[in-house]
C-alpha cells in the first residue's frame, strides 16, 4: 500500500512544504488532492484524508530514475555494438585465413606440376679449364705487391721520428704477411678448380658424382619427400633412380573458397588424381635431366621413376618402376620448358611408360635391362 506518515508546513494558501525521510518537497493543491515535487526529482500525486496524516501516494517517473534508465540503455547499446564489431572482426579473420589456405592448396598443386621450370645455371667446365691463373706462380701476387709497396713507401711522421716507428712498421709487415697468404689461397683455389675441371672433361665418373654432390641441385625436391640415386659406368650418360612417393607428395583432395567465406574440401576424382600424379612424375623426370645437363658434359640422361603401386596378383603395394626415359642433350635443349606439357615432352623421347587416366601407372621394364 502507498501509506506513509509525513509533516506539512503551510507557506501560503494551497502551498505547503513537505518534510519526510526522503527529503524536502513542495506540495500544491488542496488537502484532499495534491501534486508534489521532491528534491530528489520524484513527482507524486497525493490523495488523503484531511486531519489524519494518512494518505495514498502515486509516484510518477522521476528524473533520477529516468537518468538511470537512459544510462542502462546506453550501456546496453554499446555492448551490442562491441559484440557486432567483435563478430565482424572474427568473420574477417576467418575469411582471411580461409583465403590463405585455399591459395596455398592451389599453389601447391601448381608447384608440383611445374617442378621442371626451375634449374640451376649451366656450368661451363671448358671456361674453367681455360681461365688464366690469378698471377704467375713463383712471383708476388697482386695483394703482396700492394702491401710491399705500402711498406717501401712508408715514411714516419714527427711522432715516429721522436719516439720511434716500430709499431707502424710492424703493422705494415703483418699486412704484407696476410697479403701473401691471401694470394696463395686464391692461387690454390684456381689450381683446384682447374684440376677438377680437367677431371670432368676427361670423363672421371667420381668427379661427376662429386660435382652433383657439391651443386646439390635437387634440394627442393627432397623437401617433398622424394629420393634420388645417381650412378653410371659410361661417362657419356648419367643414370638416375627417382623415388616418387606419390602417397606423400600428391594431394588427394582439393580445397576451394566458397562465396560464404567457408572452405570446401573435396576428394579428387581418380582421373584428376592420376593426371596430377603423372604430371608430377614427368615434371620431376624433366627437372632431373635439366640439372644433370647443367652440371655435367654428358650426352644423355636416363631417369627411372619408382613408386609403390598395387600388385593385383598379390593385393599388396610393391615398389616398382613406373617410368624409364632416355633424354638426349641435343633434342632436350631445344625445348621451351616454360611452355611444355611434361607428360607430352617425356613421351617424345625413348621411354617406357604405361599410364591410363582411370588406373594410373603400371609397372614397366627399365631401359637397358
Amino acid at each position: 500500500m502507498g501509506l506513509r506518515f509525513h509533516k506539512s508546513i503551510n507557506i501560503c494558501k494551497g502551498v505547503k512544504v513537505n518534510l519526510s525521510k526522503s527529503g524536502v518537497g513542495l506540495s500544491l493543491g488542496t488537502n484532499g488532492a495534491r501534486y508534489s515535487l521532491n528534491t530528489s526529482g520524484r513527482r507524486t500525486a497525493t490523495f488523503g484524508i484531511p486531519g489524519t496524516g494518512l494518505s495514498y501516494v502515486k509516484t510518477f517517473s522521476g528524473g533520477g530514475k529516468k537518468k538511470k534508465s537512459t544510462s542502462e540503455a546506453k550501456t546496453k547499446s554499446e555492448e551490442i555494438k562491441k559484440e557486432k564489431e567483435l563478430l565482424a572482426s572474427q568473420k574477417a579473420t576467418e575469411l582471411q585465413e580461409n583465403t590463405l589456405k585455399a591459395e596455398e592448396a592451389e599453389n601447391y598443386i601448381e608447384v608440383i606440376k611445374s617442378v621442371h621450370k626451375e634449374c640451376e645455371n649451366d656450368m661451363d667446365w671448358n671456361e674453367v679449364l681455360n681461365s688464366p691463373p690469378p698471377f704467375v706462380k713463383g712471383q708476388p701476387g697482386p695483394r703482396e705487391q700492394e702491401a710491399q709497396k705500402a711498406l717501401d713507401n712508408y715514411k714516419p711522421g714527427l711522432a715516429g721520428k721522436l719516439f720511434g716507428d716500430a709499431k707502424a712498421r710492424e703493422k705494415l709487415e703483418n699486412d704484407l704477411s696476410d697479403a701473401k697468404k691471401a694470394d696463395e689461397a686464391e692461387f690454390a683455389d684456381w689450381q683446384a678448380s682447374y684440376k677438377f675441371a680437367q677431371r670432368i672433361i676427361d670423363g672421371d665418373i667420381d668427379a661427376y658424382l662429386e660435382a652433383i654432390e657439391e651443386a646439390n641441385p635437387f634440394e627442393d625436391l627432397v623437401e617433398y619427400g622424394s629420393g634420388f640415386e645417381f650412378g653410371t659406368d659410361d661417362p657419356s650418360v648419367m643414370e638416375i633412380e627417382f623415388t616418387v612417393k606419390s602417397e606423400e607428395v600428391v594431394p588427394k583432395t582439393t580445397v576451394t573458397l566458397l562465396k560464404s567465406g567457408k572452405l570446401s574440401e573435396k576428394e579428387l576424382t581418380k582421373t584428376a588424381y592420376y593426371d596430377l600424379t603423372q604430371d608430377y612424375v614427368c615434371s620431376c623426370a624433366v627437372r632431373l635431366a635439366r640439372e644433370i645437363f647443367a652440371v655435367l658434359p654428358v650426352g644423355g640422361v636416363i631417369v627411372h621413376a619408382v613408386d609403390n603401386i598395387l600388385d593385383t596378383a598379390t593385393g599388396n603395394d610393391t615398389e616398382t618402376t613406373i617410368l624409364s626415359v632416355l633424354f638426349e642433350r641435343e633434342k632436350f635443349e631445344q625445348a621451351n620448358f616454360d611452355r611444355i606439357d611434361p607428360s607430352d615432352f617425356v613421351n617424345s623421347f625413348t621411354c617406357n611408360m604405361k599410364f591410363t587416366k582411370t588406373a594410373g601407372f603400371k609397372p614397366v621394364k627399365r631401359l637397358g635391362d
